[in-house]
C-alpha cells in the first residue's frame, strides 16, 4: 500500500515549508479570500474557524468538534422573511464568495462530496450548491487515534480527490504536494516555496489505524440486509440516551427542521431552517400523537440504516467517512465500530446454524 501511495505522490511537484513559510503562506492565501482553518477550541478540541489571527490556527490536530459542513448547511439560517400587511416575502440567498479550507482531512472532503450528492440531487438545494462555489481545500494528513477508522469505509488518509495542495506534517515543517493546477497557480504566485527533488521516505506514509471495521466495506450494504431484527440494536438502545450528539457531529448528516418565527404584531416573520437529528424523539413524531421510531432500539437503527444501507444503494457509496465524531464525542461512550463488529458477528452467527 505504502508503495501505490508513494507512487501517487512521486509524479507531483513539492515543497518544503518550515513553520514561518506556513504563516506567510495563510497569510498569501488570506489576500486571496476568506481562510477557514482548524483552531483551538479550549484546551484539548478543535473548531473551523474563519482565519483571522495566523498565529492561532493549528494544522496539526486530530478532528473538530463541528464537520466542515456547517459553512455549507448552517446549523441555522434563515430562507426568508415575510409580511403578511402586504402580502410579501423575501428569500434570503447565500452569497457565493471566494473560500479557502486550509488543513482539511480527507475524510472531511469526502463527507463533502457526499452532501454535494444529496443536495445536487432531484430538487437541488440552491443556497447550498452557491456556497458550495468558488471553494478550494488544501489537505493534511493526519494521525489516526483511537476513534478513526476512515480506512475501514474505504478513504485512505493520502486520498488526495478533490484537493489542490496536499501537506505532510515532516520534522521542522511541512512536505507540500502540488496535486492540481489550483494548487499549481497557489504555489506560483506565493513565490517563497522550496522545491524538493529528493526521493519520498516511505515512512511518512506509515500510518496505522487503531480502530478497524471486521469486514471489508464493500460488504457492509449486504449485512446491513440481515440485521435489520438484531439484538444488538436492543443492545445499543440500553446505553443510549437519545441526546442527538452522533447525529448533530455527523458530517454527512443532513436532516433539517423548518419553523416560522413570527413577531409580536402577528404580521412579520422569518423562516428558519436548522439542523435536527433522528435520534431525537420528536424527530418521527406526527400529528395525533403517532411516533414511527419512538424506541432507541429504532432509532439508533435508522441511524446507521441510513449511513451503510438505504443511501449508499442509490449513491453507491456508504453515507460514513470514518472520522469519528459520534463515537468521540457520544456521552454513552458508544462505538459505531463496536456496534457494526457486533452486527457482523450477529450475522455470522446466523448465518451458522
Amino acid at each position: 500500500m505504502n508503495g501505490q501511495i508513494s507512487n501517487r505522490f512521486n509524479g507531483m511537484k513539492r515543497y518544503f515549508f518550515d513553520n514561518s513559510t506556513v504563516e506567510k503562506f495563510i497569510a498569501f492565501l488570506l489576500s486571496k479570500g476568506k481562510v477557514i482553518a482548524p483552531h483551538h477550541k479550549g484546551e484539548n478540541s478543535y473548531s473551523f474557524e474563519e482565519v483571522g489571527d495566523i498565529s492561532l490556527v493549528e494544522l496539526v490536530y486530530p478532528r473538530t468538534i463541528q464537520p466542515l459542513k456547517k459553512f455549507f448547511l448552517p446549523p441555522k439560517e434563515t430562507l426568508l422573511t415575510y409580511n403578511l400587511s402586504n402580502n410579501e416575502y423575501k428569500n434570503e440567498e447565500s452569497v457565493t464568495e471566494k473560500r479557502i479550507f486550509l488543513g482539511i482531512h480527507s475524510y472531511e472532503l469526502q463527507s463533502i462530496f457526499r452532501l454535494d450528492y444529496a443536495f445536487s440531487k432531484n430538487h437541488a438545494e440552491s443556497n447550498y450548491l452557491n456556497r458550495r462555489e468558488n471553494c478550494l481545500f488544501i489537505g493534511i494528513s493526519y494521525k489516526p487515534d483511537q476513534w478513526h477508522f476512515s480506512k475501514s469505509v474505504g478513504i485512505e488518509i493520502e486520498n488526495i480527490d478533490g484537493f489542490c495542495l496536499y501537506f505532510e506534517p515532516i520534522e521542522n515543517g511541512f512536505l507540500v504536494f502540488e496535486v492540481n493546477d489550483d494548487g499549481k497557480d497557489l504555489i506560483s504566485e506565493f513565490g517563497s516555496a522550496t522545491a524538493i527533488n529528493a526521493p519520498l521516505d516511505l515512512e511518512l506514509f506509515e500510518k496505522h489505524f487503531q480502530t478497524k471495521i471486521k469486514y471489508h466495506y464493500n460488504r457492509l450494504p449486504q449485512i446491513f440486509e440481515h440485521v435489520y431484527n438484531s439484538k444488538v440494536w436492543e443492545k445499543v438502545a440500553n446505553r443510549c440516551v437519545g441526546c442527538g450528539t452522533c447525529n448533530m457531529l455527523c458530517p454527512t448528516c443532513y436532516c433539517f427542521d423548518i419553523r416560522d418565527e413570527v413577531e409580536l404584531d402577528i404580521n412579520k416573520g422569518k423562516r428558519i431552517r436548522f439542523w435536527d437529528s433522528c435520534m431525537l424523539n420528536q424527530f418521527a413524531e406526527v400529528a395525533g400523537g403517532e411516533n414511527f421510531r419512538e424506541p432507541l432500539s429504532a432509532r439508533n437503527r435508522h441511524r446507521l440504516y441510513r449511513k451503510f444501507k438505504y443511501i449508499t444503494d442509490t449513491s453507491g457509496k456508504l453515507q460514513c467517512v470514518g472520522c469519528g465524531r459520534c463515537s468521540r464525542y457520544c456521552p454513552a461512550e458508544i462505538n459505531i465500530v463496536d456496534i457494526l463488529n457486533d452486527l457482523i458477528e450477529d450475522h455470522s452467527n446466523d448465518s451458522n446454524l
